[in-house]
């Protein structure tokens, strides 16, 4: 099924910006294979950044493939949503620096620069947060989702399950091929996340839930339904409410990385989008991604002091130790992390506005200028990261660390879905499909189970041993 040519034709006219299309090549790479042929590579043009060399046809040329795990240098897409130098340090959102958004616009604002592709008018953004806010608002079938839960499950968790349930909820009225579907998805998928972020918190803590309001902005109405008590009227300093917002602005998207990587594979076999999205969350959830700054914080609680600040220095460049800096260098930066360099001064407004000492924050500046007095740390350009900074925030306005990756899901499901509908945008979507470099048996003869003989070296013994497989699951 597709949607009709008038159709693309007026959703392209309107939205020509999240449309990306591949450049023409220009010149050519030449390889030489150890055979001596020679093959012609396109390579492509990048409008910032490194150009690339065009291998679609590299196997049906040569035979052979590419081997490169993790893809330090693999173009999996073509995008026009952000780009990163990570040599110089910068991040740029459908072209505008991060700094600029960080400093004169809003989360919501952001939002709609990358769902639509430009910067909206005063009347174009109230519209579009009012439609937010009015689906924040979730089935009230799917609330009782979270009554599966036990009393301290990990939010991440509970986000996990709930939001995957969603595609129950809005499934048979959705056609991914219509671009006004789409984008209606992408909008309530933005405006329910914090709704069942706050919902999940509160389940994890045995509190009411507390509903969505219309008089409230949408980072507002977050950290109400996080921590209003129904009993009592609620405030909150704007001061703090500003801080969450540039933290979303911040971790809005951050190009191709794993769990936008992994919304993208998801979405490339056509899953309901609201399925792809808790692909994404579950991708997040690790401590090399978005668990990050849970880690950091938990890192700082066990350095404890500033006195042992050197020697834990001392035992992070010793690769015999298992004790690493968590929140020093990142797989793209090479330089500053821009976002760290916003987020220390986002840290020091909301522990002035709170009136409060926070030891932790001591304990980060003097570990930060320790470190990068070490000339190990200056080599290696290990500088601190975004994640360095957030959970210290998050920590000082009481937000517990098993929340930190639940509002950073929240802050980046706006990057998903419009990696999600710059991909569906697009005319002949491949799904995606990996190779890889097999080094196991070449083809060998099937042995009766009758006729097989020992091996000499010992076989891997079972997995629970002589237990019995249901005494060792706990229970309860």
């Amino acid at each position: 099924m597709d949607f009709s040519k008038n159709d693309r034709q007026a959703f392209e006219e309107k939205y020509q910006e999240i449309i990306p299309t591949v450049p023409k090549a220009g010149k050519n790479a030449k390889l030489v294979l150890p055979d001596g042929r020679e093959v012609d590579l396109p390579i492509i043009e990048s409008a910032n950044g490194p150009n690339v060399i065009d291998i679609r046809s590299l196997y049906q040329q040569t035979g052979y493939f590419t081997f490169d795990p993790g893809f330090f240098s693999t173009a999996s897409c073509v995008s026009k949503i952000t780009y990163i130098d990570g040599e110089k340090g910068e991040l740029q959102y459908r072209g505008y620096p991060i700094e600029e958004l960080a400093e004169k616009s809003n989360y919501v604002e952001v939002c709609y620069l990358l769902i639509y592709g430009i910067l909206p008018t005063k009347e174009e953004l109230v519209k579009f947060e009012e439609k937010i806010v009015q689906e924040m608002l979730v089935h009230e079938k799917l609330i009782e989702f979270f009554k599966g839960f036990k009393t301290g499950a990990h939010p991440m968790a509970i986000l996990t399950g709930v939001f995957g349930a969603l595609s129950a909820f809005m499934h048979n009225d959705l056609n991914i091929y219509d671009p006004k579907d789409r984008e209606l998805a992408a909008i309530r998928i933005v405006a329910k996340l914090p709704t069942l972020a706050a919902i999940a918190f509160r389940t994890a803590n045995g509190l009411p839930i507390v509903y969505p309001q219309k008089k409230y902005g949408f980072i507002e109405n977050f950290l109400y339904m996080m921590f209003a008590n129904p009993t009592t009227d609620w405030k909150i300093s704007s001061e703090i409410v500003k801080a969450i917002d540039v933290i979303c602005i911040l971790h809005a998207d951050h190009e191709q990385n794993a769990s936008t990587s992994t919304v993208r594979i998801a979405g490339s076999s056509l899953a309901n989008p609201f399925a792809c999205i808790a692909s994404g969350i579950t991708s997040l959830w690790g401590p090399a991604h978005g668990g990050a700054n849970e880690a950091c914080i938990n890192m700082l609680e066990s350095i404890g002091s500033v006195d042992n600040i050197a020697k834990c220095i001392e035992m992070a460049k010793d690769k015999t130790h298992n004790f690493r800096l968590v929140g020093f260098g990142h797989r793209v930066y090479k330089n500053f992390d821009p976002r760290a360099t916003i987020m220390q001064k986002i840290c020091h407004n909301v522990i002035n506005v709170i009136g409060k000492e926070e030891p932790l924050l001591d304990l980060a500046l003097q570990l930060e200028a320790t470190a990068l007095r070490d000339d190990y740390f200056i080599q290696r350009k290990l500088y601190p990261n975004v994640d360095f900074y957030t959970g210290i925030i998050y920590k000082s306005i009481g937000i517990p660390k098993n929340m930190f990756t639940v509002i950073f899901a929240m802050a980046r499901s706006v990057g998903w879905v419009s990696q999600w509908l710059e991909m569906m945008s697009e005319t002949g979507i491949k799904i995606g499909r990996p190779r890889q470099l097999y080094v196991g048996h070449t083809p060998r003869e099937f042995v009766p189970i009758e006729k097989r003989e020992p091996e000499e070296e010992s076989r891997v013994p079972p997995l629970h041993g002589d237990d019995d497989i249901l005494g060792s699951i706990k229970l309860g």
